[in-house]
Formats: structure tokens, sequence, C-alpha cells
């Protein structure tokens, strides 16, 4: 027990986990800058692809874990003429003030500038929300029926 003396010993409480909130305005900012990093590899006549994990069985059969490269899903679409972009929370699309689903642009760059107005959005909190009501279930999954 002497050697325990020797030390500055307190008491710590571990905070593991962020607020929920923040944590869902964090992963929205940053589907939002992979979307920017896509649209500028499209303008630049590339395409943008990230690393994901793979668990894929060697020739021994062993499961190892792979580096694969995946192509990004773009959240804007053209159509009526010009460009449609949505803001997505994972595959769920959100509904932006009110009713509407999508922002139109004329130009394929004007796109760039909403992405950075979905962006301090949600960081700002404008799209909590809109966030939460997407993360609900729908009542076809909460009846048990598919």
């Amino acid at each position: 027990m002497s050697s325990l003396v020797k030390l500055n010993l307190k008491t710590a409480h571990r905070t593991v986990e962020k607020d929920p909130v923040t944590m869902r305005r964090e992963k929205l900012a940053a589907a939002i800058q992979e979307q920017m990093a896509a649209l500028a590899a499209q303008l630049a006549g590339q395409t943008h692809t990230v690393a994901a994990k793979r668990a894929v069985k060697n020739a021994e059969g062993v499961r190892t874990i792979v580096s694969v490269q995946r192509q990004v899903r773009v959240w804007y679409f053209a159509q009526d003429g010009g460009w449609y972009v949505q803001c997505r929370y994972g595959t769920r699309v959100l509904m932006l003030h009110g009713k509407s689903n999508a922002v139109f642009v004329e130009k394929l760059e004007q796109v760039s500038d909403v992405f950075a107005v979905f962006k301090a959005a949600a960081l700002a909190g404008e799209l909590d929300r809109a966030i939460l009501l997407v993360m609900r279930p729908s009542k076809k999954q909460s009846d048990g029926k598919a």
C-alpha cells in the first residue's frame, strides 16, 4: 500500500458517449461533406469512391476483413431542365421546411451552394426535427405488417 501513496490519486468518471443530438448533427454534416466531395469529383469528370471494410473468406476459408472501394450514391439528380438536391439521413430523405423534400437549382455548379446551406443548417440544429421524423418507425413496421 505504501507504493500507492506516492501517486496522485483522484476519482474520475469517464464520459464515453456524446449527446445523441450532437452525434446526429455530426453524422449528417459528415455525410454532406462526402456529397460535396462526390460533386467536386463529378464536376472534374471523375468518380468519387470511399474505402469500406468487408468481411470475406480467403482461399483457406478463413474470414478476413478487406478494404474495398465503394462508389458514393449522390443526393442530386437531373430532372425538369435542372437539378434536384435532397438531404438524406441514412437512406431516408429529410422533409425540408414542411412538406418539401428537395431543392431545385438550374445548374450543377449550384448544388455545392445548396450542400453548404444544408451543412450549416445541420450544425445549427435546424434539421433536428426532420431527422427525428425519419428515425421513427413507420406504421407498417410498428404494426408488425410488412
